[in-house]
């Protein structure tokens, strides 16, 4: 289920409802009853009225049946008494907005969808070769990023600004966001934003470090390290996910490209590289060494 009414949620960790989420796991469960069954599109298009394209609309999550519609599909495809409530409640999730929805003429619906996947996650795996991670920016630093992208205005900084830290409330809070952060040393030695900036930008990473031991770990891969199946690699999210109805994805970005990755071996392939690039990483304690020794430096 979604959010905090999903009955296969971690009970020790919940996230909260993102509606983004809801209309996934509704459109996966869809499909797969679909699948189980045996029936093919035509036969649902004919038996409900539907034409094949509305249908792949709602398994691909562009639309969002009405309740009437999801009520014939569930009896079509003899879902139980226990299920179909699960099932209308994702669909009464999937209509709310998240507060992502109100920045959509800033940001495409792939960034959107990320933002709602992000919302909604258990825990997210990160890799960043120059940058500190979104999450754990400060707002000069992420200003400093923001203003000289030629294809972003000067009144929409601020914005985007607003939404990186709105992102950041996911850290904190009775149900927080788990975040594993493996970083290239040169993220702790290009100053961004300048010295001053880049100062603050340290001791905030270094505090989240600190406040957060439970949810916030930031590993640092060393100069020395002469390999790593991420190098050449910009920004990676692996994103996971309290529900078990739920696969987990991953995000990848460069400057000319970003996405969501759901292909199964695709992510697991970034898995794997994830975890190949932690056992190459510094340990907590000597990343953060890393970190004050770095900060201590701009002194």
């Amino acid at each position: 289920m979604v959010g905090r009414t999903g009955q296969d949620a971690r009970e020790d960790n919940v996230p909260p409802l993102s509606p983004t989420v809801a209309g996934w796991e509704l459109a996966l469960r869809l499909r797969r009853h679909r699948e189980r069954l045996g029936i093919d599109v035509g036969t649902i298009a004919k038996t409900l009225g539907f034409t094949r394209n509305y249908w792949s609309a709602v398994e691909n999550e562009r639309k969002i049946l009405s309740e009437e519609s999801l009520a014939g599909v569930l009896d079509l495809f003899e879902v139980d008494e226990q299920e179909r409530r699960e099932l209308l409640e994702l669909r009464s999730g999937a209509k709310q907005q998240g507060w992502w929805a109100r920045y959509s003429s800033l940001f495409g619906p792939e960034l959107r969808r990320l933002f709602g996947l992000e919302h909604g996650a258990d825990s997210i795996r990160t890799y960043e070769s120059l940058l500190v991670p979104g999450l754990l920016q400060v707002a000069d630093y992420a200003r400093a990023l923001i203003t000289p992208n030629v294809t972003v205005r000067k009144v929409e900084v601020d914005q985007r600004v607003e939404v990186r830290l709105r992102r950041q409330e996911r850290l904190s809070g009775p149900d927080p966001l788990r975040l594993t952060a493996i970083v290239s040393e040169a993220v702790l030695r290009q100053q961004i934003g300048g010295p001053v900036v880049f100062r603050a930008q340290l001791d905030h990473l270094i505090r989240m470090i600190e406040d957060h031991p439970d949810n916030v770990e930031v590993l640092v891969i060393p100069f020395t390290t002469v390999s790593c199946g991420l190098f050449g690699a910009a920004t990676v999210h692996v994103l996971d996910f309290a529900n078990v109805h739920l696969p987990t994805v991953a995000w990848q970005e460069t400057v000319s490209f970003w996405g969501v990755i759901d292909d199964v071996s695709q992510v697991r392939d970034i898995a794997v590289s994830f975890d190949e690039a932690r056992s190459r990483a510094l340990s907590r304690q000597d990343s953060l060494k890393l970190i004050h020794k770095s900060k201590k430096e701009l002194d």
